[in-house]
């Protein structure tokens, strides 16, 4: 099935670290952040060049911040970009993109990473986010840029040469950006979907049915690529029903005594945010019971250990665990979680008897920062390999797959 492109929600992006004089309301009170003349490629008029003393480029932006541990902040306002010299025909251009106090410039500090992304349709988007920070590297990846922004913008024009197809780690991407990709044929998972209706199945239900429309993917051949297809197709298949559902939703108007129902509105909305979340964390737990039974791998599913903590899965089971005289270098437990934000400490204190824990998850570009305090931890990152190549190549060394998972966990049950 034909996928989206990048093309297709962006035209260009420019990134650069922020200076004192970018961010910092005391070294500087235009609100301008330094520009530089290869962003033109991507602000600029790209059919003419811009006539000193013209009028300024204004667009319509939406500023976001993706703080390290915070939730997403977005603020809609006006952005310009403009010569400041374009008065003074003696002297060379200085490009200046000039924003307006809000939520997000606020937050946003020296050392931070700004990306500004132009749409095919002349609007902008302002994205900050910290140094070295997982959103900064989901980003760099996204757009294809340098690893380490510079205090001078690099600009990237995506187009033919340089478009990506939105595959599952691109849309996992842009969700966070809040940019809902649409599928091009889409249409064509509304047969699968129809006997539901405008209700939702039971997640199990839904994961079954996105394995059975996909009868080529084996986890018995390949464990890594048959999670990603899978948890791709459910993602699929769960957008396009909850389309549906939300649309007869809205169709039926948001009415009360009292005129328009804000707060069923409201509360409608976090429903619709809240199913996104559980479903994806439990869909990911159906498709790896799946794969550990092609695999033909003993575990259990949610077994209680110590102090009522319930691991993901735990192999070979919860008797051996139980069990003081079976030998713990032959016990194995698995964490999986869909994203892991900060999360990821949780599974840490899940099954004390197993010092060195493993943790699987489909979240790409992970920072360096908490990938080193995992190691120092003795927690073990286990992605699919698909995933790998989203990190860094200091960091791709220490990953695990999800086929190298399993041979630790064979070996362990098959001394």
């Amino acid at each position: 099935m034909r996928r989206g492109l990048l093309s297709d929600y962006f035209v260009g992006v420019g990134a650069k670290r922020l200076a004192a004089v970018d961010a910092d309301a005391s070294s500087s009170n235009q609100h301008e952040v330094t520009g530089s003349k290869p962003l033109l490629r991507i602000l600029g008029d790209r059919d003419r060049k811009q006539p000193r003393g013209g009028e300024d480029t204004r667009f319509f932006a939406t500023y976001i911040w993706l703080g390290a541990e915070q939730e997403a902040l977005t603020e809609e306002a006006r952005l310009s970009w403009y010569d400041s010299r374009r008065n003074d025909a003696t002297r060379s251009p200085e490009w200046r993109l000039y924003y307006q106090t809000n939520a997000v410039t606020e937050m946003m500090r020296p050392g931070d990473t700004l990306f500004v992304a132009r749409t095919p349709q002349d609007h902008l988007f302002f994205i900050v986010v910290p140094d070295g920070s997982t959103m900064q590297n989901q980003l760099i990846w996204l757009f294809g840029l340098a690893e380490q922004p510079g205090l001078v913008f690099e600009p990237r024009e995506i187009g033919t040469d340089t478009d990506a197809e939105l595959d599952f780690v691109a849309r996992y991407i842009l969700d966070e950006l809040g940019i809902e990709p649409e599928e091009p044929e889409a249409h064509r998972l509304d047969s699968i979907i129809e006997r539901f209706g405008l209700e939702f199945p039971k997640t199990r239900v839904f994961s079954q049915l996105a394995r059975s429309s996909m009868p080529e993917i084996s986890a018995a051949d390949d464990p890594d690529l048959a999670l990603v297809a899978w948890m791709d197709r459910e993602e699929q298949l769960f957008r396009r029903l909850e389309r549906r559902i939300v649309a007869a939703r809205i169709g039926d108007g948001f009415r009360g005594s009292g005129g328009a129902d804000v707060d069923g509105f409201l509360s409608f909305s976090l429903s619709v945010q809240n199913r996104r979340k559980a479903r994806a964390g439990q869909a990911l737990e159906n498709h790896l019971e799946a794969v550990f039974e092609a695999q033909r791998i003993r575990y259990v599913r949610g077994a209680e250990t110590e102090n009522r903590n319930r691991p993901d899965f735990l192999f070979p089971g919860q008797p051996q665990y139980r069990d003081p005289l079976f030998p713990e270098a032959r016990l194995t437990m698995l964490g999986a979680k869909s994203t892991l934000k900060d999360r990821w400490r949780q599974v840490l204190s899940e099954a004390t008897r197993i010092s060195e824990k493993h943790l699987l998850t489909l979240e790409p570009a992970i920072s360096e920062n908490q990938t080193d305090e995992m190691q120092a931890k003795k927690l073990q990152l286990v992605l699919p390999r698909r995933l790998h190549n989203t990190y860094r190549l200091t960091q791709q060394a220490w990953l695990m797959d999800v086929a190298g998972f399993i041979a630790v966990v064979r070996s362990r049950q098959d001394p």
